[in-house]
């Protein structure tokens, strides 16, 4: 039951993600990529604040969430600069 959460808030950051850094119709789109983009991002994310401040982000729903949404955003502006 936890893995159908952790897409469904893949899905949710992934999509707020695209939402706040828009990008180009030639970046690969679709609701599969969405997911992974937010998983990736919640575990870049979740990753990075517990090792570098110590921060737990899994705690509640609207955390995860959010921490879901900055991890995704970032990687969104990361792969972005490599891509370049």
């Amino acid at each position: 039951m936890d893995f159908i959460w952790f897409i469904i808030v893949g899905l949710v950051a992934g999509t707020l993600a695209k939402l706040l850094v828009p990008g180009s119709k030639s970046e690969p789109q679709g609701w599969f990529l969405t997911i992974l983009l937010g998983m990736a991002g919640a575990l870049l994310f979740g990753f990075a604040a517990n090792l570098v401040l110590g921060w737990n982000v899994n705690g509640n729903l609207l955390g995860t969430i959010l921490s879901a949404t900055i991890g995704s955003a970032l990687l969104i502006l990361i792969l972005r600069a490599v891509k370049r």
